[in-house]
């Protein structure tokens, strides 16, 4: 009876392991951030995928609707200097109450205000969906840096994405991200 009990437990032991271990394990090169990331369980889920054996998921802690997490990775803009290029990829997500995306930020060797940006807050992923395709095209300019992406969530709820993908598209591609006014205009709200 004894040893029937230390396998039991045993067993129980490694199922809460495999269960529990995609908060613990994040994918290799990638790391958390946002606003309150310690609210977040990050990491691989091997049970949920779009394509392959696992795929990645950030999960809120806490109900606070003030605040994100985002798993993300940081790479060299160097190879897509000049060029447009495409980020895209799907998100899963269940019972979001606030929202959730991809996004793509360039930053340039200042450090200031970033150079292009789009985190899909204009066109939300919200409650609870299959997997969603997801794209953002930025022109990368000549003096970018760094190109910064990741999937975010904010607010309370869980997300899996996966498959995501980089390439370079025509310039014809229209852009996703917030787009730049060349001068002041449409002053008297007319338009």
């Amino acid at each position: 009876m004894k040893k029937l009990l230390t396998a039991a437990l045993t067993i129980l032991s490694l199922l809460m392991i495999v269960a529990f271990s995609p908060e613990n394990e994040l994918p290799k090169n990638w790391f958390k951030a946002g606003s309150k990331p310690d609210n977040y369980n990050m990491g691989i889920d091997k049970t949920i995928f779009k394509t392959g054996s696992s795929s990645a998921t950030i999960q809120s802690t806490k109900k606070d609707k003030n605040g994100f997490g985002t798993l993300m990775q940081t790479c060299d803009a160097k190879d897509f200097l000049g060029k447009n290029i495409k980020l895209s990829g799907y998100i899963k997500s269940e019972n979001i109450e606030t929202w959730a995306g991809m996004w793509l930020r360039i930053d340039g060797h200042d450090g200031g205000r970033p150079l292009g940006f789009d985190n899909m807050r204009n066109r939300p992923i919200k409650g609870t969906q299959d997997w969603t395709y997801c794209e953002i095209i930025l022109d990368v300019p000549y003096k970018a840096a760094t190109l910064n992406f990741g999937a975010l969530l904010d607010g309370s709820g869980k997300i899996w994405f996966d498959d995501l993908k980089f390439e370079v598209v025509d310039k014809d591609e229209k852009t996703t991200g917030v787009p730049k006014i060349a001068r002041p205009n449409n002053l008297g709200f007319e338009e």
